[in-house]
This record gives structure tokens, sequence and C-alpha cells, in this order.
């Protein structure tokens, strides 16, 4: 059985869709492939970082919640904790989720503080950036490390070496 609909799209063009293998377009055809996983289409860059998909310097995983590196940190040791469930905002989270992304940062959080010399680890949630939960965990030496225009450079070596110093200080 052939199920077809029939949009017309802002521009005045008009396009048939055909369930099945094509979206044919009025006067073209754009091959449609009905097996990609639509919800692996939206991901963020954190679900991609989550799933291998992209690199990165993992710190601490459990079942829910995953904790890496920031690449573009505004101190040695800046971390980003996030959740594998894709959420928006923070306060989208239900109340037992908020409480259990907070325990596992502070588990992360008292790792940093065991292997960044640092005076205190912040925190801070904005999520302006991307819109995947997170926290960030910053190593701080001066209010200016909380500044997020202000950032630190470094080598790939030294980001390998932070996170297996973080991750050894991990006591779950």
């Amino acid at each position: 059985m052939d199920i077809s609909v029939n949009i017309r799209v802002n521009n005045g063009v008009n396009i048939r869709l055909q369930i099945g293998h094509q979206v044919k377009f009025y006067r073209k055809i754009c091959i449609l492939d009905t097996r990609i996983d639509q919800t692996k289409a939206m991901s963020t860059i954190f679900t991609k970082i989550i799933n291998g998909e992209i690199p990165s310097y993992k710190v601490a995983e459990n079942d829910h919640y995953f904790a890496f590196l920031d690449i573009n940190p505004n101190s040695k040791g800046h971390t980003l904790v996030v959740p594998k469930k894709e959420d928006d905002k923070i306060f989208d989270l239900n109340e037992d989720e908020y409480l259990k992304l907070m325990r596992f940062s502070y588990k992360v959080a008292k790792a940093i503080e065991r292997a960044v010399p640092c005076e205190r680890v912040g925190m801070s949630v904005i999520g302006l950036e991307v819109p995947h939960v997170h926290v960030h965990l910053i190593p701080l030496h001066t209010m200016a490390d909380a500044n997020f225009s202000k950032k630190e450079e470094l080598t790939r070596e030294l980001f390998q070496e932070i996170a297996q110093e973080i991750s050894r200080n991990m006591i779950y």
C-alpha cells in the first residue's frame, strides 16, 4: 500500500512525500533513507561524544552520566558533566534526575580537587551554547578562572594526563 502526502512549501514548491524510500520534489527526486535513526540525526554534540562519535578526554562515566574535559577550558581540569539522556535545560530534569546529576557532579568535583591543584572547584550551569544539560566544574585559582572569555590552551598530552589523573581519583 502506498501512502502519499502533498505539501506546499513556503516558496511555492509542491512536495509529494511517498512512504517508502523516496521523497519526490516537483521535477526533482531526492532519495530519503527511511532507515536513518531520527534521534541520532538530532543528537547534540554531547550525545555524539558520549556515543564515541566524537573523541573526548573522558574522566568518569556511569549508566546515566558522563564527564569529560572541556576542550576549550577556563583552567586546567575544566570538566563537563552531562546526563546521557538529552534534555535542553537543567530544570527540565525531574527532581530525582537533577539530584542524581548533582551527586555525580559532586564525585567528579572531589576527584578534580584531588587531581588538580587549585583553591577550589567552582560550578556553573549556563546551557546557552549546547542544548543539552551540562554542569561546568572549573578548578579555580582566581575569579578570572570563572570568566568564560578567558581560556587556557593545553596540549593533547596534557589533556590526556589530566583526564587520567582525575579518573584515577574518582571514588564511585
